[in-house]
């Protein structure tokens, strides 16, 4: 089982667009509603796989509860953190060329009593879980260090952790040694402090969250492919596109097809290379179920291109 956590999760509404324009009428081609966040989002890509998930979040209004209802249908069993205020909800506008905008709401602030509620809840649910996966931005109420005593505290109940978010949050978790980390070319050049213009840019600045305590980085390129650093060397691996339709929930969808596949070596990484292809060739934030997938695209090589510069270099 797969237990993800979710502190500040969402109602995803997604529009198609043909274009957006600013300040005129916009008329959508298509629109879904799906339960968000990104530890949700792997959760939903593992039960698309057809594995058992768990999704332990914070929910609250009548967003928190069309969020349950929604991840009940998907077949994903929900681990709810009852809060009082409600959950929020968030736009986001995907035009014809690929192109996607993002209006996200702040979500509820959590009370002490709730922060202690969320942390008890993740430690019932534990004790069955193959992998933890700690995904997303922190709500109003937990300090940056929250992930670093999640991290602190499932370690000491002997659980393994993957850890995907950004910035002060980020930095203090590393220090509990989280057993991989899962950051987007954005997240990785900010987490050094320096801009990431090639592959070997990429591959350094994964070395050093691994000197900082990371035990492994899977790191998302984009449309360049995606890193695995950990103790056993290094590995890159890309897969064939044919278009891109929609990127929302891609870089969770990666990390699910890494866990499922055992969350170390080649064979994870072109899983979740293969997760991650998948998923920006379907609309909104839909994940990718096992008939989605297309193995033979994929290419994972020791031999990393390092010199090779990035289609989408971070400054």
């Amino acid at each position: 089982m797969i237990l993800t956590v979710t502190p500040n999760p969402s109602l995803d509404r997604t529009y198609e667009v043909p274009a957006l324009e600013r300040g005129e009428v916009v008329r959508a081609t298509g629109e879904r509603m799906d339960p968000g966040g990104k530890g949700v989002n792997v959760s939903r890509a593992v039960a698309a796989s057809g594995r058992r998930t768990v999704a332990v979040l914070p929910l609250g209004g009548a967003p928190g509860a069309l969020v349950a209802e929604l991840l009940d249908a998907q077949g994903i069993e929900v681990a709810p953190v009852p809060v009082a205020g409600a959950t929020r909800s968030n736009i986001a506008l995907a035009e014809a060329d690929g192109v996607l905008t993002k209006i996200n709401a702040p979500g509820p602030e959590l009370s002490a009593q709730e922060r202690e509620l969320l942390f008890d809840t993740v430690r019932a649910w534990s004790r069955g879980a193959g992998w933890i996966a700690c995904c997303g931005s922190l709500p109003r109420g937990l300090a940056p260090s929250w992930y670093a005593e999640l991290v602190a505290r499932a370690h000491a109940g002997g659980a393994r952790i993957a850890l995907d978010t950004s910035g002060r949050a980020l930095q203090e978790a590393l220090r509990e040694r989280p057993d991989v980390v899962k950051p987007n070319a954005e997240e990785l050049s900010e987490a050094v402090g320096r801009p990431l213009a090639t592959v070997g840019d990429a591959v350094k600045a994964a070395e050093e969250l691994r000197e900082r305590g990371a035990r492994a980085v899977l790191a998302s390129l984009g449309a360049d492919g995606q890193l695995l650093v950990d103790d056993a060397g290094v590995w890159f691996g890309t897969a064939r596109v044919e278009a891109v339709r929609s990127n929302v929930g891609a870089g969770d969808a990666s990390l699910a097809g890494f866990l499922i596949a055992g969350g170390s070596g080649p064979d994870a990484l072109a899983s979740a290379v293969a997760h991650g292809a998948a998923a920006v060739q379907l609309p909104g934030s839909v994940m990718p179920a096992p008939g989605d997938l297309d193995p033979t695209a994929v290419t994972v090589t020791a031999d990393v291109p390092v010199d090779r510069e990035l289609k989408e270099p971070v400054s």
